[in-house]
């Protein structure tokens, strides 16, 4: 299997922070964020759940995209997550 990359969005429980993030381990990263393993923006504002992720055949892409959507509102954030997740449930488990 080839290795994948991804860009995710996460969110509070009441869905009022956004973070965007690259990885090429999903589901560990996102435990990591989840668990608080690693101090910064997430740990802070208790951003655990993950709403949207897309995959990536190689880096390059996924860092742009990435830089995309960190440089795009949070109207357009808010559209891209709803497009595929209307109720914002967690998909973690779905990884």
């Amino acid at each position: 299997m080839e290795k994948q990359y991804y860009v995710y969005l996460m969110t509070n429980d009441h869905n009022s922070v956004l973070y965007t993030g690259f990885t090429s381990d999903l589901k560990k990263r996102i435990y990591e964020h989840k668990e608080k393993l690693v101090a910064g923006f997430t740990a802070k504002y208790n951003v655990v759940k993950l709403v949207y992720y897309e995959a990536f055949a190689d880096p390059e892409s996924a860092i742009r995209r990435e830089k995309q959507i960190k440089g795009g509102s949070r109207k357009k954030k808010i559209n891209l997550i709803t497009g595929v997740n209307k109720e914002w449930r967690d998909l973690y488990e779905e990884i």
